[in-house]
């Protein structure tokens, strides 16, 4: 069941890539993204009626759409800011973000340095949990980090969203009752962050340097 699912990437092409890259992805239209060992049956019929892809690396479900500021990182192992220790890489990642934020937009954010946090069956969605490298703002999570560590380098997906989580509830078999509470989260809108490019650059340049490349995801 689990590889009747696509991935976002041609990750084999991905991992030989010798440039540090920073995607932005743009999706068509709103989707499910897949952990990487998560099974479709964590989605209930409706939830399955949706486009659904998967990425490498953990974390649970995601709902995303076009308007969501979704933004990865491939950084070869030759790379100065390549890390061995994968909470390091992730911190590193959110230190980036909460950079941009600050310094473009005066959000004042905390990065979360621990391992894993919160209720493993809450962790089905990804917005629910609390892991290394993920941005905060008064306790209230902004930036989901997911990572997938190879040989050749580590791959870091980062997802502000444009909207509420909480609808994702509705597309899962069987969750929490307490789910919805879990997935309350910021967004671009309740941070007041009216120009997405902007907060992109701010990004770029805090992290760089970069080979750039927007990809267009058809669903």
């Amino acid at each position: 069941m689990i590889d009747e699912i696509d991935e976002i990437y041609d990750y084999e092409v991905l991992r030989r890539l010798e440039d540090a890259t920073m995607f932005v992805v743009h999706p068509s239209a709103p989707l499910l993204v897949l952990g990487g060992n998560q099974p479709p049956d964590v989605l209930n019929d409706e939830g399955r009626r949706w486009p659904i892809r998967r990425r490498r690396g953990g974390g649970g479900v995601v709902a995303l759409a076009p308007e969501d500021l979704w933004i990865d990182f491939w950084i070869p192992r030759e790379d100065p800011r390549w890390r061995g220790d994968v909470r390091a890489a992730s911190v590193a990642v959110g230190e980036w973000w909460s950079a941009a934020l600050r310094e473009g937009f005066d959000v004042r954010s905390d990065v979360h340095r621990g391992g894993l946090e919160g209720d493993s069956d809450l962790r089905v969605a990804c917005f629910a949990g609390r892991g290394p490298g993920e941005v905060f703002v008064d306790d209230r999570k902004v930036v989901g980090v997911t990572q997938w560590h190879v040989r050749e380098g580590n791959f870091l997906s980062t997802v502000l969203r444009a909207t509420d989580s909480r609808d994702l509830v509705n597309l899962l078999r069987e969750p929490r009752t307490d789910l919805t509470a879990a997935l309350t989260h910021h967004d671009l809108h309740s941070l007041g962050v009216d120009d997405a490019e902007t907060l992109t650059a701010n990004l770029r340049d805090r992290s760089g340097p970069w080979r750039f490349r927007r990809l267009g995801l058809s669903l």
